[in-house]
């Protein structure tokens, strides 16, 4: 099973008064990702409910913050699906520094739903698939199972 790693930049008007990145950024960073994840899937969320009127909308998001960035640092993200059931989703999200050096954690959960009725539904076997090749069971720490 794969794992989606992609960069980030920090600009300066993602840096707060204190003079780090500030918190809200992380959440665009996981929206980003949220999307390349999607397109990696096959899946660009301007086709996802072509057919089947399936959508995902986030139901939970949290970070945890371990060392911040600055405007001078690179952002690489790793993320992955650590979790699928038959109407949700758990997407895990690391953020890592130039010196490999782990700066955050989070996961967001995601809840499938049919675009007419706003009610979960089932992922069909097509999205299924899809979200399975990225399905990573918990490595170390975090355990989404606990959700």
């Amino acid at each position: 099973m794969e794992k989606l790693v992609y960069e980030e930049k920090i600009y300066t008007y993602h840096i707060d008064f204190v003079g780090h990145v500030n918190n809200i950024i992380y959440i665009q960073w996981m929206e980003n990702g949220r999307m390349k994840l999607l397109e990696a899937m096959n899946l660009p969320v301007t086709e996802i409910d072509s057919g089947e009127g399936i959508v995902p909308v986030l139901t939970e998001t949290n970070i945890s913050y371990k060392k911040p960035f600055f405007l001078h640092n690179s952002v690489k993200i790793e993320l992955w699906v650590s979790k699928l059931n038959n109407a949700s989703a758990i997407m895990e999200f690391r953020f890592y520094n130039e010196n490999h050096e782990l700066c955050a954690t989070g996961w967001q959960k995601g809840l499938f739903i049919n675009r007419q009725t706003m009610k979960p539904t089932r992922l069909s076997g097509r999205h299924r698939q899809a979200f399975e090749k990225f399905l990573h069971r918990v490595e170390n720490g975090f355990s989404s199972s606990d959700i």
